[in-house]
């Protein structure tokens, strides 16, 4: 499998591809109801195909992914990976939490190492509580005694707060979200290159969208098509994102041993596309663009919201459910992490106060109510 290397650590080579255990065999129900048997299989297997980067986090699969993940590295396997998981900052409340959390992650994952180690999902308001709770000093110690390797950080948020995050320290390495749809949103295509800019690898996640661009409509497949290429929807994403400058690893939650054989297969020849393949793909983008009910292009400029409404978030999980004709998915998403977050298009009194600044002009309160009854209806 082709290898890839942090400009900033010598001397190590990983996958192209690393397996994120977010998305692991389950039973059905709950994502904690994990297939423990079959998810140790797919692990096991994924290293034994030339999987070298794994990466597990706290709260994944209500915090049995570290657990299965531990077991499934026994037996030899611990060796043959670089290990990453992520620090909850949520749960920090005094400055004796990082410790706290990270012995225990130790535990779960049958370690003494933790080689990569990222601050999960920062923006700035995480940013802030890590600098206020010396979170910093505290993975460095960590880091000075072995019990981890590289510091990084996952990041959920505007641009801007990446910027800012990005230059508050000398990170080894950052986790962002990037896939051909979504080249503006959170980070971005623009968060790569500020991170290539300064040395900083970047590992992707979501590069199929949460598997939807595994899943495309027709008419995406039919321009795809028109290369002649016999890739599956899942390769045409995977090597868009390799593509890309700065790119060290790419994450698929794969969830059975066909995706794994799949994505293994994707990463053997990982070059990056052609202009007329790169070109294929803008038009795919297009085409899905096309379905959106409303233009936002996730900037942020209408934020902060008087009323905490997650604006952009709101027309992204309306614009997923018409795109992807899944308006049920959209919605369960909606609801769980918008309105009972508090941060749902019901909190909007139509006050106007983000209409002035949206660059793309849209009604932003009328377009709101009419999320709201679809996602809800």
């Amino acid at each position: 499998m082709q290898r890839r290397r942090f400009p900033k650590i010598a001397g190590l080579e990983v996958s192209a591809l690393g397996l994120g255990a977010m998305r692991l065999p389950t039973l059905g129900g709950p994502p904690a109801r994990v297939d423990e048997e079959a998810a140790i299989r797919l692990v096991q297997e994924a290293v034994r195909l030339g999987v070298s980067y794994l990466d597990t986090a706290w709260v994944y699969h209500g915090g049995q992914s570290e657990l299965i993940v531990g077991r499934a590295l026994r037996g030899g396997f611990r060796p043959r990976v670089q290990l990453a998981t992520k620090s909850p900052v949520w749960e920090v409340e005094a400055e004796g939490d990082w410790e706290r959390i990270l012995d225990q992650q130790l535990r779960k994952l049958e370690t003494d190492r933790i080689d990569f180690y990222l601050l999960h999902a920062l923006d700035a308001g995480r940013w802030e509580k890590v600098q206020r709770l010396r979170g910093i000093g505290a993975l460095e110690r960590a880091r000075a005694d072995g019990r981890i390797g590289h510091i990084g950080f996952s990041f959920h948020g505007p641009f801007d707060d990446f910027e800012r995050i990005l230059a508050g320290y000398d990170w080894e390495f950052t986790q962002i979200q990037l896939n051909y749809l979504d080249q503006a949103f959170q980070a971005g295509v623009p968060g790569l290159r500020r991170a290539a800019e300064r040395g900083v690898g970047v590992v992707v996640m979501e590069p199929l969208r949460g598997g939807a661009l595994a899943r495309i409509p027709p008419a995406v497949g039919e321009i795809l098509g028109r290369s002649g290429r016999a890739w599956s929807p899942a390769e045409w994403a995977l090597r868009w994102v390799w593509s890309q400058p700065g790119v060290v690893t790419v994450l698929s939650g794969m969830g059975t041993l066909e995706q794994l054989a799949e994505n293994v297969a994707a990463a053997e020849v990982a070059v990056p596309l052609g202009g007329e393949e790169l070109r294929l793909v803008e038009a795919a983008r297009a085409a899905y663009q096309e379905k959106m009910a409303v233009p936002c292009t996730t900037c942020g400029y209408c934020q902060p919201c008087p009323n905490e409404v997650a604006i952009a978030d709101v027309f992204n999980a309306w614009n997923s459910a018409l795109m992807f004709d899944d308006r049920a998915g959209a919605a369960r998403i909606y609801d769980r992490f918008l309105v009972k977050e508090g941060a749902g298009a019901d909190r909007c009194e139509e006050c106007g106060d983000c209409e002035p600044r949206c660059p793309q002009h849209i009604s932003i309160g009328e377009k709101l109510q009419q999320a709201h009854d679809y996602l809800t209806r």
